[in-house]
């Protein structure tokens, strides 16, 4: 018999081999990214290669018809240019979102644009993104992470220079930088983009700036000139607390208003803010910015400062306050998160005693706030729309005897416009309706003490009788259904409700901004 393994028998065995022989064969090659303007074109089958290539990545997801995205767009070339002049390390990517949505369910992508930064190939845990728009901003942000965040100083020459480098420079003081409160340092120093760092152990450098414990020491060439933070040597360091104090010492006493300074004010997390507008082209105005720098200590880090030139491009200023450019100098004040704003109205010339008293009455609560007002139309019940201010509001909406239905809206709001034809219609429909009023009222330049208007347009239904009620409406913005609403008295299907509540309901309306 012959012994030899049949021919089958050999097919068998190769076949029962081969999902083991499958598995050890080499992935297929995967595809290099394609370049646009310095920045890397990734895709599913291209973004793992990148990661593995280059240490340090920052990804923008985008999408084709998204503005900001187009936007961003120069900028992040521009940023990927400053990196390779350097010779970085770093490299910019961008991934169309839309074209590749495995990608975008992967990181969690919910809008355009999207940031995020990977580091040693590490795929899983990102860091999301939230430094500037800008090519510089963006370029030093990652400057941070993949180098040091800080100097470390050795000597006194190395510290001065750094501290004449900038107009605002932070040294971090530790008697051991093995301390976890040096780490802390580092981390916050990462995203204080307007500030320069440093930091050291030097004996030396302690003496010279006349230091015994652990402190963190903001230079500046302006006002006081420097404002130590000692580190607490119980609790340690804590990263919220200095920023905030950096924050607020990085600041000018008296900051003067305009594009670059708006971030920073609207940035330093200090609620009140005064206000003093003058014409910085008359003399007598600005030799009012001294008295009112010289009240601005004792109210650091709890009132800010402002000087808003009225004769400058702050026109929506004025406006935000209900102010003319003629009626400088004057001051207001306002708590920016509740939104109450105060003025002085007795013509008290501005100077360091009526600025702090003006800020303690506010403080104290011994002051009311106003509410800005437009003028009373003359005709303005003459057409079939009426229109509505600050000072006819209340007599109008709260008569008993009519049912009143107002448009809140913002004159430059898209969506206003878009409806603004069915109002009218709906005015001309009911203009023979002796108990019922179609109004409108322009809530950027008119405040009410009723409730406040967050979003455009807002549209609210003040039914007669007593009880000052007020019907939220939240439908279609058609006439049908406006007309169906009315003549129910205020009231619509179960599937179209609207939402009553009290008068002085402070609830923000869900409507588009």
């Amino acid at each position: 018999m012959d012994s030899r393994p049949l021919p089958w028998l050999l097919l068998v065995l190769l076949l029962l081999r081969a999902p083991s022989l499958r598995g050890q064969e080499e992935p297929p090659p995967e595809d290099p990214p394609q370049e646009e303007d310095g920045v890397l074109v990734l895709s599913q089958s291209t973004l793992g290669r990148a990661l593995r290539e280059h240490p340090a990545l920052l990804v923008e997801f985008y999408a084709p018809w998204c503005g900001h995205c187009k936007a961003l767009a120069p900028e992040y070339s521009k940023a990927a240019g400053l990196l390779a002049a350097e010779s970085s390390k770093v490299r910019l990517a961008k991934v169309d979102g839309p074209s590749e949505p495995e990608l975008t369910k992967e990181f969690a992508v919910t809008g355009y644009p999207t940031l995020k930064f990977f580091r040693d190939g590490n795929r899983t845990h990102p860091e999301e993104y939230t430094g500037p728009r800008e090519a510089e901003g963006i370029a030093e942000w990652l400057r941070r992470r993949v180098g040091s965040s800080a100097t470390q100083l050795e000597d006194e020459e190395g510290a001065q220079a750094l501290i004449d480098s900038q107009d605002v420079v932070v040294i971090g003081f530790f008697q051991d930088l093995q301390d976890e409160d040096v780490a802390t340092f580092l981390a916050l120093a990462q995203d204080a983009l307007d500030m320069t760092f440093g930091f050291t152990d030097r004996p030396k450098l302690f003496q010279k700036f006349s230091l015994t414990k652990d402190t963190v020491v903001l230079f500046k060439k302006f006002d006081e000139g420097r404002a130590d933070f000692p580190v607490d040597e119980e609790l340690g360091l804590d990263q919220g607390d200095l920023s905030r104090f950096l924050l607020i010492h990085s600041m000018r006493l008296v900051t003067e208003f305009n594009s670059k300074t708006s971030p920073k004010i609207f940035g330093a997390r200090i609620l009140n803010h005064l206000l003093l507008f003058v014409n910085q082209t008359l003399s007598p105005h600005r030799e009012l910015l001294a008295g009112f720098g010289e009240a601005a200590p004792p109210f650091r880090g709890q009132v800010l400062f402002v000087v808003v030139d009225v004769a400058a491009d702050n026109d929506h200023v004025l406006q935000y306050f209900g102010l003319k450019a003629e009626e400088a100098p004057t001051l207001r004040f306002i708590n920016v998160e509740t939104t109450k704003k105060y003025a002085v109205t007795d013509g008290t010339p501005v100077t360091a005693a009526s600025v702090t008293a003006f800020c303690h009455s506010v403080l104290d609560g011994k002051l009311k706030p106003y509410l800005k007002s437009q003028d009373i139309p003359p005709d303005w019940d003459q057409q079939p729309v009426k229109i509505l201010v600050g000072k006819n509001f209340e007599q109008v909406v709260f008569d008993e005897t009519k049912n009143v239905f107002v448009k809140f809206y913002a004159p430059w709001c898209t969506h206003c416009k878009e409806m603004a034809p069915a109002w009218e219609a709906l005015a001309e429909k009911y203009k023979d309706h002796e108990d019922i009023i179609i109004a409108k009222l322009d809530a950027t330049a008119n405040e009410l003490e009723a409730f406040t208007i967050h979003g455009f347009p807002t549209l609210k239904y003040f039914p007669a009788g007593q009880g000052r009620k007020v019907i939220e409406y939240k439908s279609t913005r058609d006439l049908e259904t406006f007309s169906k609403f009315l003549d129910s008295g205020g009231e619509l299907p179960v599937e179209e409700p609207a939402s009553e509540t009290p008068a002085n309901s402070t609830r923000e309306p869900k409507e588009e901004l």
